[in-house]
């Protein structure tokens, strides 16, 4: 007669248990989905985020901005250069405080919007996942994001709702 044995506990360190490693793949995977649709715009992942908070907010300051994309302004900066000599955006010194630079829109970036506003659609089409399951993942993410900034001390950076 074999004793009956407690089933192991699961492995706590075991990779598909893991939240980063599950938000990472899942990050890669959706950003390399809207590559297909980016490339007919001249676009990157990261410029067309970039581009979205132009188009939502008009002109912005790179600390602004910054913010709203939750990038340092060094890792930005890069990223504005190209779309500069895209001629999708201009920067100038912020009239209000000449020691900021201000991001607009040139007359082609603003254009460009007519065509990205086909790509939500496209990549929901192209997940295949109903539009409600990707809403409330949304509502999920946003949540862990306040959670996270709240573990590192930084509450209320999140303005993505």
């Amino acid at each position: 007669m074999t004793a009956d044995r407690a089933p192991e506990p699961p492995d706590p360190l075991a990779l598909d248990r893991q939240v980063c490693f599950a938000l990472s793949v899942a990050a890669r995977n959706v950003v390399a989905v809207y590559r297909p649709a980016l490339e007919p715009l001249g676009l990157t992942h990261p410029q067309y985020l970039v581009m979205l908070a132009l188009w939502q907010h008009g002109p912005l300051s790179v600390t602004k901005l910054s913010g709203l994309l939750q990038l340092d302004p060094g890792t930005l900066s890069p990223l504005l250069k190209r779309l500069e000599s895209a001629g999708l955006l201009r920067r100038e010194r912020d009239p209000a405080d000449q020691r900021n630079l201000a991001l607009a829109l040139t007359d082609e970036g603003r254009a460009l919007r007519e065509q990205a506003e086909r790509i939500p659609a496209g990549i929901v089409e192209r997940l295949g996942m109903p539009f409600e399951e990707l809403m409330g993942l949304h509502g999920a993410l946003t949540r862990v994001i306040e959670a996270a900034q709240q573990a590192l001390g930084r509450p209320g950076e999140v303005t993505a709702r």
